[in-house]
């Protein structure tokens, strides 16, 4: 799956936390695009992650057990994002998180509205990943990773923590191989707003 014109639902604006608020609550995110107005997206498909079809293969789940990695939440936050800018991604010329996003989930972190969890291999940030928290439901926002398996294991530990807090999905947006490979599985539009709606309305406290 691909983001098209069909999925954007607003062009402009700002990245004020009000107006980021406003938009996750919403299920609409903002990516932007060179050389064009700020572009807000609500695909038509939308990519979930419900934690019961979580895939953790033999070979994550040895590794897991056995890493010498470490992991925390929230101590590294702009690293994630910067090192989610910078890191190389087959088929992808440059990224969506410029320096405007940066500064404007940082502003969002801060809040204790968007989070971090980071692995570590002894003081070396080697993978992670970052996402929005907002009214008990998340959305999961990229990833990266610099040593083999280092961002599919923050994801599991994100998920535990989300988890250990009552939530049962997660939402990852955009629909790629990697993603299927760990168990997400696409949405139509309404009935990923209809279970946002319902997530929401439980007020999970997951940080």
């Amino acid at each position: 799956m691909s983001i098209t014109q069909d999925d954007i639902v607003a062009v402009g604006g700002d990245l004020e936390p009000t107006t980021l608020l406003a938009a996750y609550r919403r299920g609409i995110f903002p990516w932007p695009v060179d050389d064009l107005p700020l572009l807000w997206f609500c695909p038509r498909e939308r990519a979930v992650l419900r934690f019961a079809d979580l895939h953790v293969s033999r070979s994550l789940a040895r590794t897991r057990r056995r890493t010498g990695l470490r992991l925390t939440v929230d101590t590294a936050f702009d690293a994630v994002m910067e090192a989610c800018a910078t890191t190389p991604r087959p088929g992808q010329d440059g990224t969506w998180i410029m320096p405007e996003i940066l500064a404007a989930y940082g502003r969002l972190h801060r809040l204790g509205i968007a989070h971090s969890v980071e692995a570590w291999h002894d003081d070396v940030l080697v993978g992670g990943i970052y996402g929005v928290e907002v009214d008990g439901a998340f959305a999961a926002e990229s990833m990266f990773h610099r040593e083999r398996d280092a961002s599919k294991l923050a994801l599991v530990h994100l998920v535990d923590q989300l988890r250990a807090s009552g939530l049962d999905w997660m939402d990852v947006q955009v629909m790629n191989p990697h993603l299927a490979r760990l168990g997400a599985r696409p949405l139509a539009r309404d009935t990923f707003l209809a279970e946002l709606a319902r997530t929401r309305r439980r007020g999970l406290k997951l940080f």
